[in-house]
């Protein structure tokens, strides 16, 4: 989808199906931004897991990416359309338990945003 103006319901709905890919993009939109190693502690999940469901988030449109030297940091895509940030807003308000654990997980880390992801 990368590049186009349009976003398609089932396209956007299966890349959120897994619980993992929910959760992150609910975690992104609340934090702002994220790294992959925020992303990793967050979900206590390994490298390879997280970059393989980021890259199904990107690919579907809901996040993009920006290089900062040699970190990449995830945020969701400026060009969602309103419907589809209303349902990630409605669903972290309604769905508190999601992100809570891995919110919390987020917070403890030491020197948050400039850690030095390995």
């Amino acid at each position: 989808m990368k590049g186009q103006a349009h976003y398609y319901p089932m396209t956007l709905f299966k890349a959120l199906g897994d619980e993992l890919r929910l959760a992150a993009t609910l975690l992104i939109h609340r934090q702002g931004e994220l790294c992959v190693c925020e992303l990793m502690a967050a979900f206590e999940a390994p490298q390879p897991k997280v970059s393989r469901h980021l890259a199904s988030l990107r690919e579907a449109g809901l996040l993009e990416t920006e290089r900062r030297g040699q970190w990449v940091y995830y945020y969701l895509s400026p060009h969602l359309p309103d419907w589809m940030v209303r349902v990630l807003e409605e669903t972290a308000v309604n769905n508190p338990a999601l992100i809570k654990q891995p919110l919390a997980r987020l917070q403890a880390m030491a020197d948050r945003p400039a850690v030095q992801c390995p």
